[in-house]
């Protein structure tokens, strides 16, 4: 598969994941099973899960993610990109004021030029995975399978 191919089926499978959410008492198994993904391995679902979902879905077609719990991680991951393409990842910057290392990591859906954001598919975004829109303002970098 080519990387374009590859990012293209990350989508698909993020988006087979929508629905997906936190609950008030214990925890989702689906997310606990996320946080395998990384060498964390936390175990309560709301540690922050955006990249634990990121390293399953890359590892559900045979690549190896970052198995990192952290965002930011994903900046070094594959190689760098200057237009998204359907399916890449994204690094988006999370101002925190406690936390400057703050990132959130996502799926590239499609842009919506005309307002500066980007529609991006995954995890812990209001603690499930769905589909939401960031400005493009707050993208740290975009990337795909090398």
């Amino acid at each position: 598969m080519t990387s374009s191919e590859l990012c293209l089926k990350f989508l698909e499978l993020a988006k087979k994941e929508l629905g997906v959410h936190e609950i008030r008492k214990g925890d989702t198994a689906r997310i606990l099973e996320y946080h395998k993904a990384t060498e964390l391995k936390a175990g309560k679902d709301e540690v922050p899960w955006c990249s634990s979902f990121a390293n399953f879905i890359v590892q559900q077609v045979g690549l190896k993610g970052t198995r990192s719990a952290a965002a930011r991680s994903w900046l070094r991951w594959g190689k760098k990109i200057t237009k998204p393409i359907p399916g890449c990842i994204v690094v988006l910057d999370r101002k925190d004021a406690n936390n400057p290392n703050a990132a959130h990591v996502t799926f590239f859906h499609y842009a919506e030029k005309a307002h500066g954001v980007i529609c991006c598919i995954g995890g812990n975004q209001g603690d499930r995975v769905k589909e939401s829109r960031y400005d493009v303002e707050k993208v740290l970098g975009y990337r795909m399978p090398k």
